[in-house]
């Protein structure tokens, strides 16, 4: 495991690296960005924006999501994966925000994740890009870098590898590292194709260092 140190390090380079990182959901409001997150469950950002584009154009508020049939939004949705359970939630989401939040996107993360479909990364999301709250949102990415570089355990769950960083990482830098860990993975850690031969973190990297062994081979 990675001492406070070497956890500065990481960051400090990750920061270097990456140092316009923010979220890549198109969204002009906390409403558009909590049904951007939820259709990006096991889907890429870039699907998303694609799709998005002509929604939200179509769809400005919860009363709108619920003044057309499920099938409708299904179709408007369809090229997402998971479209019908999305579509499900959203609608669900949308009448939660009528009765009980006037419409508007609650700020709290126990109250976003009261909504349908808004677990625990999607509230820490919606409450870091759009509250400006201190949140790290652990998504694949975050959770592959945490695990290869050594800051988090393999056997952590996401929940672990949440706390574990809440703890090694300076608090006002809670947002900033979850977008910088992210792109970190999505550009350059990659799931298969980690650039390990140019990455500044080799020498402190547990599974750089296990790979380029074994391409030595």
């Amino acid at each position: 495991m990675l001492n406070k140190k070497q956890v500065r390090y990481c960051l400090d380079e990750m920061a270097k690296m990456f140092p316009d990182a923010k979220g890549e959901l198109n969204h002009s409001n906390p409403f558009e960005l909590v049904i951007a997150v939820l259709l990006s469950a096991q889907c890429t950002d870039k699907l998303v924006n694609k799709v998005t584009a002509d929604l939200f154009q179509k769809y400005k508020s919860p009363e709108d999501y619920l003044a057309v049939s499920l099938e409708e939004l299904q179709h408007d949705i369809k090229s997402i994966g998971l479209y019908r359970n999305k579509a499900k939630n959203i609608r669900k989401l949308c009448q939660v925000l009528i009765d009980e939040y006037n419409g508007e996107v609650p700020r709290s993360k126990k109250e976003l994740m009261s909504l349908a479909g808004v677990g625990r990364k999607t509230a820490n999301v919606v409450a870091s890009i759009a509250f400006d709250e201190p949140a790290i949102a652990v998504d694949t990415h975050v959770e592959r870098v945490s695990k290869r570089l050594g800051i988090c355990r393999w056997k952590d769950s996401v929940l672990e590898v949440e706390e574990t960083l809440m703890r090694k990482v300076p608090r006002e830098e809670w947002s900033v590292t979850h977008h910088r860990m992210i792109f970190f993975g999505r550009y350059h850690c990659k799931a298969r194709n980690p650039n390990c031969p140019e990455c500044p973190l080799l020498d402190l990297c547990r599974e750089g260092q296990k790979r380029m062994k074994q391409a030595k081979k």
